[in-house]
């Protein structure tokens, strides 16, 4: 068993984080929480909005801080943005504040997922597919990195990979705050 406080969800954008975090929350009677949504009522603004006022490298600032502060409470699911990973700090962060399921999902079913997903700026270009290859070939080790578990959603509904996940989790992390 692995006690940490607090799970977390790693992974690119279309991996589920949200939709699996939800329903992974509630099964262990964890508070949901996501780093995006965190972002955008702290600063005020959509996420689109936040990148077109201080582009990524302003945005980045904005979640590192909020993710700070998120992680200083027990008791949570938290879903974090695709990007957080690229911060060493973020990373020793979640390494230390939660069990780390890294939520993998290869370029196609991303392709798939968020054909009709106007509202990610990294994406807001004619080659997706290439740019979503890139953003793995530079985050996923650094997902590796800091996962204690990891399971790939191409195949699963999200349902499917809930399921897969509370057995997975029952079996190696023990929330602290409820030992066995």
């Amino acid at each position: 068993m692995n006690p940490a406080p607090n799970v977390i969800l790693v992974g690119p954008m279309g991996a589920g984080k949200t939709c699996i975090g939800r329903r992974l929350a509630e099964r262990f009677g964890l508070e949901f929480v996501d780093a995006d949504q965190a972002i955008v009522e702290e600063v005020g603004s959509a996420i689109p909005a936040i990148f077109e006022n201080v582009g990524e490298a302003g945005f980045r600032a904005h979640e590192k801080r909020v993710l700070a502060r998120l992680l200083e409470t027990g008791g949570q699911l938290v879903s974090t943005g695709g990007g957080a990973v690229l911060d060493a700090d973020n990373r020793h962060r979640i390494r230390q504040c939660g069990f780390v399921v890294w939520l993998r999902v290869g370029v196609a079913a991303q392709l798939q997922r968020l054909q009709r997903d106007k509202s990610r700026p990294l994406l807001q270009r004619e080659d997706r597919e290439q740019a979503l290859h890139a953003m793995a070939a530079l985050r996923d080790p650094l997902y590796a990195e800091v996962a204690d578990l990891v399971i790939d959603t191409d195949p699963y509904s999200p349902a499917e990979a809930t399921a897969q996940l509370v057995v997975r989790l029952a079996a190696q992390w023990q929330n602290p705050d409820f030992p066995a």
